[in-house]
Order: C-alpha cells, then sequence, then structure tokens
C-alpha cells in the first residue's frame, strides 16, 4: 500500500529494521554530516536510515538517509526492488507493432496519458496537517534545524525539499530539487540552475514581464512525492503525477496561506515565498554531490512570506559529497524507472548503468544490440539529445551481453576492445553546470567510447577472437563433482 505521508513512510523503515533513533543531543552544523558520511559508507548492515531526536538548537528531530539504500528506496516507491519499476512501466509502454506504425508512434505519449489519469485532478483539501501551526512573520527559518553540511559551505542549506511553481504564463506546475541556502531569517537563496524547470519560469518571467513566482517549499509528505522532485520530468509535466502514478493515486493539496500556489497537504512543512526575476545574489559555496565545492555564484533570491508545519513536524535532509551517499539511490531509483522510455526512442538498448562514481552525469554505460556499422554512435548522440540526458560527459556503449552494473566486466571490455584512436567520438555541448572542469560554464567537451565488437563491415578486416569459456558440460561435471573436491 502507498505510504500517505512521512509518518507512515517511517514506521514501516522501522518495521523492516531500516531505522535508528538517536536520543543524544546533536549539532546540526556538520555533526550530522559526519555521522551520516559514515553511515554511507559503512558496512550495509550499519547503513539506516537516522532520525535525530533531539537536534540542537530546534525541537524538530531530523531524518536523515531515508533513501539511502535500495531496500529503503523500494520501500518509498511502493516496490520489492527498483527493477520493478521499469518493468511495471514497460508494460504501460509496450513499444512492440501489433496493430500498425501509427499504433506505436502514439505510445511516448502514453505514459503521460496514464499520469494525466490518475493525477491530473488532485483532491484540494481544505484542512491539512501541513498547516496546523501558521506563522506569518518573521522570524521564519531559525526554527528549522537546516544543515551546514561540510566546513567550506556559504551557510545552512535545506537540501530534501520538493520547490513548487507554475509557469507565469501558462499556469503548468513544475517540482524541482533546488537546494536552497539560509541567508537570513526571511530570505533563501534559490539554486535553480540553468537546464532545470525552475530557471525556465524564470525565463518566462523575465521575457514577458509577469513579476515575482509565487513559490512553495514543501518538506517532507509521502515518500513518492519527496523523490518525485529530482526526476528529470519534461518540462510541462507535473512531478505531482509520477508521484501519483506510483502511489496509485493522487496527491492531496492545500491552498498556500500567504501566497496563490497549492502545496501537499501532508507536508511536515511548507515554506511559502516569491522569486523575484529580477533579483539575485551571490549564492554558495556549497559542498556537492560532485565531492567537490561548487563555487559561489548568482541566483535568485526567495522572500519567505509564511511557514506552516504539523504541531509535531519531522524535518527531513540530506546531504550529498563523495558518492555513494543517499542521493545515489535517489538517482538508481530514476534511471530503473526511465529505462523504458530510453528504449521508446532507442529499442536497441538493453540495459544501462549510471554508476556512483559518475555522480549522474559524468558517466552512462549502455548495452545494445548491435545491428550496423555506426550504431554505437547512433546510440550515443541519441543519448545526448534525450533531455537532462544531454549532459552525460562520456558514454560507453558494450554489446548486449556485457552486464552494465559489473564495473569490472564494462571496464575489461572497454580496455580490450578499443582502439583509441577509432573508437573515440568527441563533441562539444551543454554539460551540467555544476561540472567544473569545462572551462565554459555549462558547455564543454563530451566522449563516447565505441567498446562493442568490431568485424569488417566496422573497417576491421582482422577478424574479432571469440571470448574464452569453457563447455558447459564441464563446467556441469564440475558444478555435481565439487564435494568431492574437498574445496
Amino acid at each position: 500500500m502507498p505510504f500517505h505521508n512521512l509518518r507512515d513512510f517511517i514506521a514501516a523503515l522501522e518495521k523492516h529494521g531500516e531505522l535508528a533513533r538517536i536520543t543524544t543531543p546533536v549539532d546540526p552544523i556538520l555533526e550530522i554530516t559526519e555521522i551520516a558520511d559514515r553511515i554511507s559508507k559503512g558496512p550495509p548492515a550499519q547503513n539506516k536510515a537516522l532520525l535525530f531526536e533531539n537536534a540542537k538548537g530546534s525541537s524538530m528531530p531530523v531524518l536523515i538517509n531515508a533513501f539511502g539504500n535500495e531496500k529503503r528506496m523500494s520501500i518509498a516507491l511502493n516496490v520489492t526492488h527498483l527493477d520493478d519499476l521499469n518493468r511495471d512501466l514497460a508494460r504501460v509502454l509496450d513499444p512492440r507493432l501489433p496493430h500498425g506504425l501509427s499504433a506505436t508512434l502514439g505510445r511516448a505519449g502514453d505514459l503521460f496519458a496514464v499520469l494525466r489519469s490518475i493525477g491530473l485532478k488532485p483532491k484540494l483539501v481544505t484542512k491539512a496537517p501541513a498547516q496546523e501551526v501558521v506563522i506569518t512573520s518573521p522570524p521564519f527559518l531559525s526554527l528549522l534545524p537546516t544543515l551546514k553540511c561540510w566546513p567550506q559551505d556559504g551557510g545552512r542549506y535545506i537540501t530534501l525539499m520538493q520547490v513548487i511553481t507554475r509557469d507565469p504564463v501558462t499556469g503548468v506546475r513544475n517540482v524541482g530539487m533546488y537546494r536552497l541556502q539560509v541567508r537570513d531569517e526571511s530570505t533563501l537563496m534559490m539554486h535553480w540552475q540553468r537546464h532545470k524547470g525552475g530557471a525556465e519560469h524564470e525565463h518566462v518571467a523575465q521575457e514577458h514581464h509577469t513579476g515575482h513566482i509565487p513559490c512553495a517549499v514543501a518538506l517532507g509528505g509521502d515518500p513518492a512525492s519527496m523523490w518525485c522532485a529530482s526526476a528529470p520530468l519534461p518540462l510541462n509535466m507535473d512531478e505531482y503525477l509520477l508521484a501519483g502514478y506510483l502511489r496509485g493515486k493522487p496527491v492531496e493539496f492545500v491552498r498556500c496561506v500567504s501566497q496563490p500556489i497549492e502545496a501537499p497537504a501532508e507536508a511536515e512543512i511548507i515554506i511559502e515565498g516569491y522569486v523575484d526575476p529580477e533579483e539575485h545574489a551571490m549564492e554558495g559555496p556549497f559542498g556537492d554531490h560532485t565531492g567537490f565545492y561548487t563555487p559561489a555564484d548568482l541566483f535568485p533570491v526567495f522572500h519567505v512570506t509564511a511557514v506552516t508545519h504539523r504541531s509535531e513536524a519531522i524535518y527531513p535532509t540530506t546531504v550529498v559529497g563523495k558518492p555513494p551517499m543517499e542521493d545515489y539511490w535517489m538517482g538508481k531509483a530514476t534511471e530503473r524507472l526511465f529505462l523504458p522510455l530510453l528504449r521508446l526512442s532507442l529499442s536497441e538498448v538493453v540495459d544501462y548503468n549510471m554508476p556512483a562514481e559518475g555522480v549522474f552525469h559524468n558517466l552512462v554505460i549502455v548495452s545494445i544490440r548491435k545491428r550496423f556499422p555506426g550504431h554505437p554512435q547512433k546510440v550515443m548522440f541519441g543519448i545526448w539529445g534525450m533531455g537532462l540526458l544531454m549532459l552525460a560527459k562520456a558514454i560507453v556503449v558494450v554489446d548486449e551481453s556485457v552486464n552494465v552494473h559489473d564495473l569490472s566486466e564494462v571496464a575489461w571490455h572497454v580496455l580490450g576492445n578499443v582502439d583509441w584512436k577509432r573508437d573515440i567520438t568527441l563533441v562539444e555541448g551543454a554539460v551540467d553546470q555544476l561540472d567544473h572542469s569545462a572551462t565554459r560554464d555549462s558547455f564543454g567537451g563530451k566522449i563516447g567510447i565505441d567498446a562493442t565488437a568490431k568485424g569488417p563491415p566496422d573497417g576491421h578486416p582482422r577478424g574479432w577472437p571469440s571470448e574464452i569459456r569453457m563447455d558447459e558440460s564441464v563446467q556441469d561435471l564440475v558444478t555435481r563433482r565439487w564435494k568431492e573436491y574437498g574445496l
């Protein structure tokens, strides 16, 4: 059954032995980060969601690492394993051609039709747990146990949120996960990067002179809604429709008390306010998911006009840094869910992997059913043309028999199969705004590596050797006699 709110999710984590409660007083300034980092990178049995019940400087408990392994991420999205996400979606988006080409051409829109049928008209309630306490004048932000994550951070940050805006012209809702630096009691810095939906709303507001952009920042709620803020949906697709699809029922909303916008009724905390598209200030530095500090830069100022919350609110947060950390598993859920969508455009794709070491945008490993010369390059350019996958710095293409999730196997094929003069594709284009290696902001070099087997059609006349494999009969014999060997 889908979770109604964060409390239900916490109860489920505790039931499954995935939650640790810490009653000792703990400081949100650096100390919580160090604890969470050790837990994320420590032995799997130690990796738990952490509920700090006595955070210094606040009466609110702090929940962190709630999505920090495959089991918890699966529980959050109501599946047994993360691969169930793509299997379920593949049943909706079956790309076969049972009734001719015209039937299939409409399949790309099927996901959006399904999401709209579930969540286009979410239930609007007049009374919500998220508004049990209403604060309409400063101080607003000191009641929250916001973290200072890393020593050189520019300040405290809100890190696990749903930033809700609407297109100033069309009114279409966007939900994003953009970090918020606490500037003072009533202002935050809104770090929406140029490729994200919130930044597009800012651009539209500037172009059409529509004035302030109303915003709601929701903390908590049901875990599917929390995760969906990080999902890279198309610009005009409401992320809460995806949450409704995963939940099997629409997300409930309530009208904000000080802004003309709605927020999830079951949230723990809602920060209401607006962004002036003409007002920017320096934000950062911030210890980011790349494992490096993102330098300070100009971003919009978010003015807080109200804060509402549950009477005994829990503050959800996360920490990013050198992988693996909690955000890896949030990204892995995205990777698994969106595999069928990748196959809609690139039907030759067998599987893909965005490993932790690549921090999402630095490496995509994809296996394909290769059929013709130049096929790997066709897939590379197809991926670079798909949404936020355009930011991928490196794409490695391997044959369908290669397990893309076994990095040792992938490395063996790459290092053995690649002629570094023939099999490399170098391009320039959009890269992640956090990419410190690019010589220009958000624009730099990218590489495609064809690690597939080659033959004469690929311009390789020498022939290709067979991989070493033992006869199956001998393997079966040794398996049957294994105990006899005394090994």
